[in-house]
């Protein structure tokens, strides 16, 4: 007589571990809006910087005008700031809390040592990204909220109302260059681990070819957006962009 099997139903992930699930999805999905974000951000430092006052300050115009007249004047760019807002704001609380758990698993050190470049790589997430935040603050201060001049030139109205002026006088401080190329350097090396990790959470590294690509695709992207930051701050220190 054939004896009949009962397959088991699929494991349902419940309590902390399809919490972190969920966190890491969370990291994911805010991790790529920020990046979007980023992307689009170097392009027009880049691009507009270089071609000279007038063009640069009628782009910073533009965007604060972008669909006039059906939404208010700066509409559009406030809707853009509250969505990634939020998302730093929870890409930060996901990662922050991931951290603890991990933390609170492991009260011990590894019988067995994670690798030198695992274990560098997954604490440069943490304290990288710590530093990406503070240094976000910055930059959001000095040119958005309260636009203030460090350099020459004082807080004249002439200056911190003129957004090329206001970028040119920044960058003509050694260390406020030193800082933005730091964290340039940090976003890079954030965005090479995240873009994997996202690739990873998201079920996109499924197979050999997968992988190669979402790795290619992360140095590539970590390289294009930290070499992009940095060419017109440095062009301004060395006297390329006055």
């Amino acid at each position: 007589m054939a004896t009949s099997t009962v397959s088991k139903p699929p494991r349902v992930r419940t309590g902390k571990q399809g919490s972190s699930i969920f966190l890491k999805t969370l990291m994911a999905v805010t991790g790529i809006i920020f990046m979007l974000f980023v992307i689009a951000h170097m392009y027009g430092n880049l691009y507009k910087l270089f071609d000279g006052h007038t063009a640069f300050n009628t782009y910073s115009e533009h965007l604060r005008t972008i669909g006039e007249p059906m939404l208010p004047r700066h509409g559009f760019l406030t809707v853009m700031e509250v969505i990634l807002g939020i998302s730093v704001v929870l890409h930060a609380y996901a990662a922050y809390v991931l951290w603890g758990r991990a933390r609170a698993a492991r009260p011990q050190r590894y019988a067995v040592k994670k690798s030198i470049a695992r274990s560098f790589s997954s604490r440069w997430m943490r304290w990288g990204g710590t530093f990406l935040l503070l240094f976000v603050i910055w930059h959001l201060l000095q040119f958005t909220i309260v636009k203030f001049n460090v350099g020459s030139g004082g807080n004249t109205t002439a200056i911190t109302h003129d957004p090329y002026e206001l970028t040119v006088h920044a960058f003509n401080v050694w260390w406020v260059t030193l800082i933005y190329v730091l964290a340039m350097i940090a976003l890079g090396m954030h965005l090479r681990h995240g873009i994997w990790s996202a690739a990873q959470t998201l079920g996109f590294t499924s197979t050999v070819r997968a992988r190669t690509i979402a790795n290619v695709v992360a140095v590539v992207v970590a390289l294009i957006v930290a070499v992009g930051f940095v060419i017109p701050p440095l062009a301004i220190a060395f006297g390329g962009i006055k």
